[in-house]
C-alpha cells in the first residue's frame, strides 16, 4: 500500500507537492502520537494541510508553500499529553511546539520564508508576540484550530448525531 492509498488522498496534484515530505520515514513517525482525540498528529497535519491547500487555491494565495507548512506546522514528534507539569506559561506545549517544529523541519526540509512564518507563528494569538507575516500564515492558523475542534469534537457528534 502506497502513502497516498494509506492516507486516502484521491487530490493527485495536492500529493505531488507534499509528496517529498510525507513519503520520509521521519515524517512518517508523526503517525505514532495522538493530537487531538483519536486522531494521530500526521492525519491532524494532513488535513490542515489539504484544507488549507483548497482554501488557498480559491483566494489565490500560494497554495504549494501552504500545503508543505501545512504538513509540517505541528512536526515536534513527542507525546504532548505526556510531557512533566511545567510550571512557568511560556514553556507549556501551546507556546514552543511552533519552534520545535521549525527546528525539526529545517533539519530534513528545505523551507522558503513563508513556510517559515506559517509553521513559526501556526498557533496565533496564543503566541501573541509571534505576528503573522503573511494571509497565508494566519489561513492555516484559523484552518488548524477548525480542524483541531472539529477533531476534539466528533466523537461527541456522534454521539449526539444517534442519540436524536
Amino acid at each position: 500500500m502506497t502513502i497516498r492509498e494509506k492516507y486516502h488522498i484521491l487530490d493527485y496534484e495536492f500529493y505531488n507537492y507534499i509528496k517529498d515530505i510525507i513519503e520520509t520515514d521521519i515524517v512518517q513517525k508523526m503517525d505514532n502520537y495522538i493530537q487531538h482525540g483519536s486522531t494521530t498528529t500526521l492525519t491532524h497535519c494532513l488535513a490542515v494541510s489539504y484544507v488549507s491547500y483548497r482554501i488557498a487555491q480559491k483566494f489565490n494565495l500560494d497554495y504549494i508553500s501552504v500545503a508543505r507548512a501545512a504538513l509540517l506546522h505541528d512536526f515536534f514528534l513527542y507525546d504532548w499529553h505526556n510531557i512533566k507539569k511545567v510550571k512557568k506559561l511560556f514553556e507549556k506545549h501551546g507556546y514552543v511546539h511552533p519552534k520545535i517544529a521549525l527546528k525539526n523541519s529545517l533539519k530534513y526540509f528545505e523551507l522558503n520564508e513563508l513556510e517559515k512564518d506559517i509553521i513559526s507563528k501556526h498557533m496565533w494569538p496564543l503566541t501573541i508576540t509571534k505576528i503573522p507575516k503573511y494571509k497565508e500564515t494566519m489561513l492555516v492558523s484559523m484552518v488548524d484550530k477548525y480542524v483541531s475542534i472539529k477533531e476534539f469534537f466528533s466523537p461527541y457528534f456522534i454521539l449526539l448525531k444517534n442519540k436524536i
